[in-house]
């Protein structure tokens, strides 16, 4: 049985959707799930899957993220300054691979556990549940290297090196980890919105359609979860952005102050500064990544074929 019928038949089984062989699908679906649970090999090719996927997005839309960031850390009339639009990419690279890595390594595997622990009708908490545990697992490399990057974004330091060093010379470690407690309020939510909008959208189309998906519409798909959870989710990545650009200069002295402080100072539309580069980062990232995520996984999953039908990436 190929890949594609072994796939339908497990969402048949799961969906209870009718179809002409839907007893050779059910024992198909049934030998299938009863395979052991391989965590190292969804741990390893999710890693590997997420780590290119987050590089190449990265690469891509690096100047969209500069515009966006320089916009959020503006105060008042500030100028926005368009000249070194690439600056920190190099660096923010180096945090990237593992971070993405560290992400799609972890949700992958947590995200098969829930589907095969919790009731069929729940798979949507399964996916939201997945995206946060993987946001959080990566966020102790995602902070310092927003942290890093947004600082070099604004202009305060020239290299990664170097933003690294004086960082930690004025303030000290916990200076690479500055807005960690905003970085996890705007990204476990939004990691796990994103990822359970594009995970529930697949299912809905996959099962529509009685095939499997083509790479444009997997990144069709990947580009309006990304562009709904990015306008969702601005506020809180303006609040992030400010708490981590302020450095030792500290003019928020946390999350309620920020939101306080800019509200008055400011008024509340700075809220949604950034919304449209945001959007458009958001959403041509999620068009790439998951485009770039899916490929890699099918090609992963063609090098052990035998195991595909239990510990595939691409499966719901």
């Amino acid at each position: 049985m190929s890949v594609d019928a072994k796939r339908d038949s497990a969402d048949a089984l799961r969906y209870n959707i009718s179809s002409p062989d839907k007893a050779n699908m059910n024992v198909a679906s049934l030998s299938v799930q009863q395979k052991p649970f391989d965590f190292l090999r969804l741990l390893y090719d999710g890693a590997v899957a997420g780590a290119a996927a987050g590089v190449v997005v990265e690469t891509v839309l690096y100047p969209i993220d500069t515009i966006k960031t320089r916009l959020q850390a503006v105060r008042g009339g500030g100028e926005i300054i368009l000249k070194g639009l690439y600056s920190g990419l190099s660096g923010n690279l180096v945090g990237v691979l593992p971070a993405s890595a560290i992400f799609v390594g972890v949700y992958e595997p947590a995200k098969q556990k829930l589907l095969k622990s919790l009731p069929e009708n729940f798979s949507a908490l399964a996916h939201l549940t997945a995206g946060a545990v993987g946001g959080a697992a990566s966020s102790i490399v995602r902070v310092p290297t927003e942290v890093v990057k947004q600082r070099m974004q604004t202009g305060q330091f020239a290299s990664a090196p170097d933003a690294v060093r004086l960082i930690i010379a004025k303030e000290g470690i916990k200076g690479l980890y500055a807005g960690y407690g905003s970085f996890l309020l705007r990204d476990l939510p939004f990691d796990a919105i994103q990822f359970c909008i594009y995970e529930q959208l697949r299912i809905g189309y996959r099962l529509s359609a009685r095939r499997d998906l083509s790479d444009p519409e997997n990144a069709m798909i990947g580009a309006f979860a990304g562009a709904i959870t990015g306008a969702i989710t601005t506020p809180l990545d303006v609040i992030k952005t400010r708490l981590m650009v302020q450095g030792s200069a500290m003019q928020y002295k946390g999350i309620l102050h920020c939101v306080s402080t800019i509200a008055r100072e400011e008024g509340s539309s700075v809220f949604f500064k950034g919304m449209g580069p945001r959007v458009l980062w958001i959403g041509i990232g999620g068009s790439i990544f998951f485009g770039v995520l899916e490929r890699t996984k099918l090609l992963l999953a063609q090098k052990h074929p035998l195991e595909q039908g239990s510990n595939s990436l691409k499966s719901v």
